[in-house]
């Protein structure tokens, strides 16, 4: 008997509208790590390894059969550490029941996001900033008001007054990625006083806090009077410890938000696994000195960055007061993707489309000095060759 051929129809699918609506927003680029011939200044996460203290504490813990589910806020040790912190931080006490541990920085944005906006929310963000704010805002339905900054990549206050106008939530970063910039006391007052008597909820990415190069104290959201009871401040491992691979983070806010945020987080992502927790325990009560260590090489490698860049002409620097990011203005008459492609292609560095960011992002690039000094003076020179070359193919065309 000949063979039964059995025909079938194609699968017809077609994705839930809060993909399409990530697919329509988003700007996110995948970061290239350095390899082979290509040096990349495009990574967002330390080129250090994590400290040793808190790898043996992993190893530790495994032995120990530390295997098993986790508490769905957390391992109490570990938030009550945190609550701690967060204290001396906000000059107000801060209690462990309103600490939430999530799966990275990235899963506590989503939570605290998914949790406070629903379907046609307004929400304000800075434009530039990172990607990641109007990616969740557009998955819960809600409405992205991007506000540009000011020439110096400061909030311009008037703008965001207007903005922030029936606002469900303003999201921000400080200290800022992609800018590199720190925002002041002065300003988050300003913020202060221009939501006092509204509803308006504030997301406070601080990632970034320890590595703040003004020579003035940090300012987080949380010790402020007038931000805090409407805050939730979103905290990781990552940055700090050279922890990005352990996917650990936390969150902290007002009790009712807080509860909410933990209603989405354990739906999709449950708790967090032990063994991470009690690494981010010793990270917290040990690193101290490691944190100080790494910070002081940021400092080290901003500053040959800063050097090397003041050197390519047509370049307009930025002031980087925090975070490992450059963010310059090019003067070609390109956009940012098709820079940063032939860069990478032609030339071997990569680095981030400004575009990436925001709208106004545009006409400038992403540069990370979370890199080896060797590869940040490598970088910059085969980004200084690549620049030049773009130049004059523009010029002769």
């Amino acid at each position: 008997m000949p063979p039964t051929v059995v025909t079938t129809t194609p699968l017809s699918f077609a994705p839930a509208a809060a993909v399409a609506r990530i697919a329509a927003a988003s700007r996110r680029t995948q970061q290239p790590q350095s390899g082979g011939d290509l040096v990349s200044l495009a990574m967002g996460e330390p080129d250090f390894d994590t400290p040793r203290q808190v790898t043996e504490a992993a190893e530790a813990a495994l032995h120990a059969g530390r295997t098993h589910y986790s508490p769905l806020l957390g391992e109490p040790a570990l938030r009550e550490a945190l609550a701690e912190k967060l204290t001396g931080i906000a000059a107000s006490p801060i209690s462990p029941a309103d600490l939430l541990i999530t799966q990275g920085g990235t899963a506590g944005l989503a939570a605290s996001i998914l949790a406070i906006v629903g379907p046609g929310d307004k929400v304000v963000i800075p434009d530039p900033t990172y990607s990641l704010y109007a990616d969740l805002v557009s998955m819960a339905g809600g409405v992205v008001v991007p506000v540009p900054l000011a020439p110096d990549l400061h909030w311009d206050l008037d703008r965001l007054a207007d903005a922030l106008d029936g606002a469900r939530l303003f999201v921000f970063c400080n200290p800022g990625n992609p800018t590199g910039i720190v925002h002041s006391r002065a300003e988050l007052e300003a913020l202060a006083d221009l939501l006092d008597g509204t509803s308006t909820l504030v997301v406070s990415d601080e990632a970034y806090a320890d590595l703040d190069f003004t020579g003035r104290p940090f300012t987080s959201a949380l010790s402020l009077d007038g931000l805090r009871d409407r805050t939730v401040y979103c905290q990781t491992f990552s940055k700090s410890y050279a922890m990005t691979g352990w996917r650990v983070g936390y969150l902290w806010g007002p009790t009712p938000l807080i509860q909410a945020a933990a209603r989405i987080h354990n739906t999709f992502n449950g708790s967090v696994n032990t063994v991470a927790q009690d690494a981010a325990l010793v990270a917290v009560r040990t690193c101290g000195p490691d944190i100080a260590r790494m910070r002081a090489e940021y400092e080290t490698r901003r500053e040959i960055m800063r050097t090397e860049l003041a050197k390519i002409p047509g370049l307009t620097l930025s002031s980087p007061e925090g975070a490992f990011y450059q963010f310059p203005r090019y003067d070609l008459d390109l956009p940012s993707a098709e820079v940063v492609a032939a860069l990478r292609t032609t030339y071997g560095v990569a680095v981030r489309p400004g575009s990436e960011f925001g709208a106004r992002g545009e006409g400038h690039l992403r540069l990370s000095y979370a890199a080896s000094a060797e590869s940040v003076v490598e970088g910059v020179r085969r980004l200084a060759d690549g620049l030049t070359a773009l130049r004059a193919h523009r010029t002769h065309q």
